[in-house]
């Protein structure tokens, strides 16, 4: 199953990648405790940790919803063809993303709106494809939501520094500038509501920018978290970042936030990332949190 249904909303996952990538836990979530990859090995082996390699699992997917009439993607991945010297994993990809969303019913110009949660360089890649020699909108008559912080961070005219150093590099310029500069974009602050049932808020810590999606309809909660979570370790052990967070204080801050209103709302936590059954609810489990059940989308380790 790659379809479920909240409510009036329905979500479907659409695959770009999953698989290794070329980090140990170990560099990935540096403050994360040992302890917590080896008592959870069981719940993490093989969708998220190689047991022989012990590197890391993790998809870069699409979600895809439909609501009140309107086709929306949350985070558009890596895309292809792209120039990444500093991310080699992500550098020139060739998948079949277009073919998996036309399997979901779905053609580029049927796209109504493009939610980039932030703008690092494995949410944005799909926003744009090559025409030629010139990087062209992917989805013509969309429009591109991009929380104006993490824009103004991004953008390389204002010269702020990043944790990734240079592994955001040609990211604003390829994938970024081009749905901008056809006019394309709405660069909200602080919340935006998309529609009754959806609302974008901002939620920093990873990247300044950094929003959640949260989706209420009828008696169903979710909450589509990006970044917060790269890991289920990271719901088990709320305090422990990825390499990635840029406010490394804020990232938690917001993580044990986000993660406590799910708990507290019978909501689904949907992170960019997962493989497995890519999205749980929670509950609280002292100062942290446990995993109440998975959502009911099949692993893709368990798909042809």
């Amino acid at each position: 199953m790659n379809s479920i249904t909240l409510g009036d909303i329905s979500l479907t996952r659409v695959w770009e990648y999953s698989g290794p990538v070329d980090m140990t836990p170990e560099a990935f979530f540096p403050n994360s405790p040992a302890k917590a990859w080896e008592d959870n090995r069981g719940l993490l082996v093989p969708d998220f940790l190689d047991d022989d390699t012990r590197i890391v699992n993790s998809a870069i997917q699409t979600w895809l919803l439909r609501s009140e009439g309107r086709t929306i993607l949350v985070d558009t991945g890596v895309g292809n063809h792209k120039e990444r010297p500093y991310a080699p994993v992500w550098s020139r990809m060739d998948t079949g993303f277009l073919d998996n969303l036309a399997r979901a019913g779905v053609r580029p110009e049927d796209v109504d709106i493009v939610i980039n949660t932030h703008l690092h360089i494995d949410h944005v890649g799909w926003n744009t494809h090559l025409d030629g020699r010139i990087w062209v909108s992917t989805f013509p008559n969309a429009t591109y939501l991009m929380p104006k912080d993490d824009f103004d961070f991004w953008n390389p005219e204002n010269g702020h520094k990043s944790v990734l150093g240079r592994g955001n590099q040609n990211v604003f310029e390829d994938s970024v500038a081009p749905v901008h500069q056809a006019g394309q974009t709405l660069l909200w602050e602080d919340s935006h509501r998309i529609d009754a049932g959806l609302r974008l808020d901002t939620a920093p810590g990873h990247t300044p920018g950094s929003s959640v999606l949260t989706l209420t309809s009828g008696t169903d909660r979710a909450v589509f978290v990006g970044d917060l979570l790269h890991s289920p370790v990271q719901i088990l052990e709320p305090d422990s970042n990825s390499c990635f967070c840029e406010d490394p204080a804020q990232a938690r801050a917001t993580r044990r936030k986000v993660l406590g209103w799910a708990a507290d709302n019978n909501a689904l936590v949907i992170p960019a990332h997962l493989g497995g059954h890519g999205a749980a609810e929670v509950v609280r489990d002292g100062d942290r949190f446990a995993i109440k059940h998975w959502a009911p989308f099949a692993p893709y380790t368990e798909q042809g």
